[in-house]
């Protein structure tokens, strides 16, 4: 290892936000951790791990200890079950949330007799609020996610990551609750629903994607759907933010920081979306009709979204992102440099 150069372990590194972060970070050595290695070709010490094991946490403590990493960011998440292989809920559930625990036990044991790990980041996510909110939430509105697997899981790791915040031993933490991820590198529910990407693991899915063919974007029959409000946060943002975060060297007020993070700018109606990504939208009597679409489309294997996701298709939520400002200061717009409908136009560029 370059004694020159600070160390980070990346958790999850062969997913999307650890790909789009991995060129952020020439100044830093990188221990990447995850079940494969990154599709990459910048230096990287890759170790295979299963977060979802009980061994991974001792795993980590000894990673640690050998590495002596200045940070941890634990991006390790199952947030599609199709597409990473990850059905079994049990799995999923062993992997988000015990897992993050596992890392932050692994942290506060390495730092127990030596200041080893001086900050973990973990973006948590819009979902945790909940899929219908009366007023933009702050980052001290209730975490009232339910019904969505990737969104109660997100719920249960922020709580963890809050519980054991105390415990951490001279580590400080970021919670980051980040909006929608947008950029032509990211797919996740409400982007392959406005693209209308036929994401299943079918034949026939496989099919309609060689032939460019899209599935229409759904919503009940009601103006007031259409009107529903969505903020998005460019994948390339959040990883500034991260290298931000990673080169800040005065010390946080307090152990833990959280902040909601978006794009800059005007919130998109559910109407504007379908617009900018020149979808078919099809309309359907009511939320039941829709969710028996969406299972009828899961039960074929043509899409990616389960019907557990029907609420956060169908309600708004936005979040007050002053804090995030207030934190960045007069770097704000040099790190959340999209505004949301850039972002969101991003999207759909190649």
């Amino acid at each position: 290892m370059d004694a020159a150069r600070p160390a980070v372990v990346i958790t999850g590194i062969s997913g999307n936000l650890g790909l789009r972060l991995l060129p952020q970070l020439t100044e830093f050595q990188v221990i990447g951790v995850d079940l494969r290695p990154p599709e990459t070709s910048l230096p990287i010490r890759f170790i295979a791990m299963d977060l979802g094991e009980e061994e991974s946490c001792r795993e980590l403590y000894l990673l640690l200890k050998q590495y002596r990493p200045v940070a941890v960011i634990h991006l390790a998440f199952v947030i599609d079950p199709q597409r990473t292989g990850v059905l079994d809920l049990d799995k999923m559930w062993q992997i988000n949330v015990a897992g993050t625990a596992r890392v932050m036990e692994a942290i506060a044991e390495a730092n127990r007799e030596d200041n080893i790990v001086q900050k973990f980041i973990y973006p948590s996510s819009v979902a945790v609020y909940g899929p219908d909110l009366a007023a933009p939430a702050n980052e001290d509105s209730p975490l009232q996610a339910h019904t969505l697997p990737y969104a109660i899981h997100k719920m249960e790791c922020d709580k963890v990551v809050q519980q054991r915040a105390p415990g951490m031993r001279n580590c400080s933490i970021y919670l980051l609750r980040a909006h929608i991820f947008a950029g032509q590198t990211v797919e996740n529910y409400l982007m392959g629903a406005f693209r209308g990407t036929p994401n299943g693991k079918s034949n026939r899915a496989a099919k309609m994607r060689r032939e460019g063919k899209r599935l229409p974007c759904m919503l009940p029959y009601g103006k007031r759907y259409l009107e529903h409000q969505l903020q998005f946060v460019h994948v390339d943002d959040v990883a500034r933010l991260i290298l931000y975060i990673l080169r800040k060297t005065e010390p946080e007020s307090q152990r833990i920081t959280v902040l909601n993070v978006a794009g800059r700018g005007d919130a998109l109606s559910f109407g504007q979306c379908i617009e900018l990504a020149h979808a078919k939208l099809m309309r359907v009597p009511g939320k039941w009709a829709f969710r028996m679409t969406l299972a009828m489309l899961w039960k074929l294997r043509l899409s990616s979204i389960p019907p557990e996701a029907l609420p956060y298709m169908t309600g708004q939520y936005t979040m007050n992102t002053d804090r995030l400002k207030k934190f960045l200061g007069p770097e704000y717009e040099t790190v959340i440099q999209y505004k949301i409908a850039d972002a969101y136009t991003d999207s759909f560029a190649r």
